[in-house]
């Protein structure tokens, strides 16, 4: 006989975006399913794997409310400084820089580096405990939507009845596909590569950004010293590296020791000594947008619905920024009484999403067109903009806060609100 549930969302896709957006709905009394091709456990890896993520002040806020933050196996290292500045691989940066100190801006960091791990840990840890969350991993889910329900049908047998189906899959989602959303993507011609080195001397908190001529280049600061490395590289930092493809492709292929080299060409002295550690990823770039975020009981969220350049880390921000703008909009309506996947809640959810995304995706690609060539008039303007902004306290403090997802009007989950039930 076929086991069936019923729930007010049913998220297909468990990872850091869909399982947050569980759990935010689960923790407001919800009842919630979420379903995932791989099971919880394998997702989290034992050893530290080179990843990370920078959670933006507003993202911490909202992995609070959902009880994940709590979860965290280590304490995250905070970013209580940014520094930018333009560059070029083998000399020293530009010494006409941006400097952000968070004190400045606010009480709080700007973010916070948390490791891949560190967070599926907290996820997993959270999800199995949450009354009203049911779990299916691993399990292929077929969703048939309808104007009155939708039913989505494990492989597992079970069958979910939901008011609502949430496509949080990733770039290739399905869902988005089989609801005929269509997607635009914009080819960088640019590979990212992601990953983390241990270092000499401290990092002090401070994350940097090199614009270079083929990609951008951030070192971002992790929790230590001792967690990492020797005696004699103590510290540790995340790395985030975008070139031209055919560059990664060969620096992807260098051993350590080479490939540590590179690095430090990027990087600069200020940390001394380096060597890689945990695995090196790497993936293409490109810019992705979706013509709608929703259809009939179907909401998009995370890379379901939009991509953007790694030049400011904002990827997965964004797809928090998804999370409670959605949940907020759900959460409102079965309070009420209403239907959380009637098309005027997931129409309020699409007014409230794609601006911000819109205005994300052109900054970032503007950022990336601006900074991604090496012509010396242009090289030299963009300098001297950049040490304009360090010398203006009113626009300066409006990047940082945009920085820290402090944008105007942030209200809600984001701004600290804690989950009403």
């Amino acid at each position: 006989m076929t086991r069936t549930l019923e729930v007010a969302a049913c998220i297909v896709g468990a990872g850091p975006v869909g399982a947050t957006l569980a759990a935010t709905l689960a923790a407001a009394d919800l009842p919630v399913a979420v379903v995932d091709s791989a099971p919880l456990p394998p997702m989290e890896l034992p050893e530290f794997d080179g990843r990370a993520y920078a959670i933006a002040l507003t993202s911490k806020r909202l992995l609070d409310a959902a009880g994940v933050w709590e979860h965290l196996p280590a304490p995250p290292c905070p970013i209580l400084e940014i520094r930018v500045a333009d560059g070029r691989p083998g000399e020293p940066a530009s010494r006409l820089h941006l400097h952000w100190r968070a004190a400045e801006v606010s009480e709080e960091p700007f973010g916070y580096m948390v490791e891949a791990r560190a967070l599926r840990v907290a996820l997993n840890a959270r999800l199995p405990r949450m009354a009203n969350l049911a779990v299916f991993a691993p399990a292929r889910a077929e969703a048939e939507r309808r104007a009155e329900g939708a039913v989505v049908r494990l492989s597992t047998g079970e069958e979910i009845r939901a008011r609502l189906v949430v496509a949080a899959e990733g770039r290739n989602s399905p869902l988005r596909r089989q609801a005929g959303i269509r997607a635009a993507t914009l080819d960088y011609r640019q590979i990212g590569m992601v990953g983390a080195f241990a270092h000499e001397r401290p990092h002090r908190n401070v994350a940097l950004e090199q614009f270079l001529p083929n990609g951008p280049f951030a070192q971002l600061p992790l929790s230590g010293p001792g967690g990492f490395g020797t005696a004699t590289l103590p510290h540790a930092s995340a790395f985030v590296w975008a070139d031209r493809t055919e560059i990664a492709q060969r620096m992807l292929a260098l051993p350590d020791v080479a490939f540590g080299r590179e690095l430090r060409r990027r990087l600069g002295e200020h940390l001394g000594e380096i060597r890689p550690i945990g695995r090196r990823w790497s993936y293409p770039l490109s810019a992705l947008h979706v013509s709608r975020w929703w259809d009939t009981r179907l909401a998009l969220v995370g890379d379901a619905a939009h991509g953007v350049h790694p030049i400011a880390g904002q990827g997965l921000n964004l797809g928090f920024r998804d999370v409670a703008a959605l949940a907020e909009e759900v959460i409102a309506a079965w309070n009420g009484g209403g239907d959380p996947g009637a098309p005027e809640v997931l129409a309020r959810y699409q007014a409230r999403r794609r601006g911000d995304t819109l205005l994300m995706l052109s900054g970032m690609h503007a950022l990336e067109r601006l900074f991604g060539n090496d012509i010396a008039p242009v090289r030299w303007a963009r300098r001297l903009g950049i040490a304009a902004v360090d010398r203006l306290p009113g626009l300066k403090r409006a990047f940082a806060r945009q920085a820290m997802g402090l944008t105007p009007g942030v209200t809600g989950l984001l701004a600290g609100q804690r989950l009403r039930r």
